[in-house]
């Protein structure tokens, strides 16, 4: 299962809304049978790398969106959280 563009708006940060939001994610995918979540990332977003490390997820790679990104060092990140059997 791939996870893409969660966000929460800034009013609403601080909240753990993005935390419950994730552990619905992998609750959702593993109750439907899915080995593993990904997702990607910027390396600017650190706090969503933090999230998303806190929960289980691991980095499994990095890249560059395009022939500027890689002239500006900027990179995506590339994160998996296997699921095992869920139990």
């Amino acid at each position: 299962l791939e996870l893409k563009r969660m966000s929460v708006s800034r009013e609403h940060r601080g909240r753990g809304l993005a935390r419950a939001l994730c552990r619905e994610v992998l609750a959702f995918a593993r109750a439907r049978g899915y080995g593993a979540v990904v997702l990607s990332t910027s390396a600017v977003q650190v706090a969503a790398q933090r999230l998303y490390e806190g929960q289980g997820f691991r980095r499994v790679g990095a890249s560059y969106p395009s022939l500027l990104g890689t002239l500006l060092n900027f990179q995506i990140f590339h994160y998996r959280c296997d699921l095992g059997d869920g139990g």
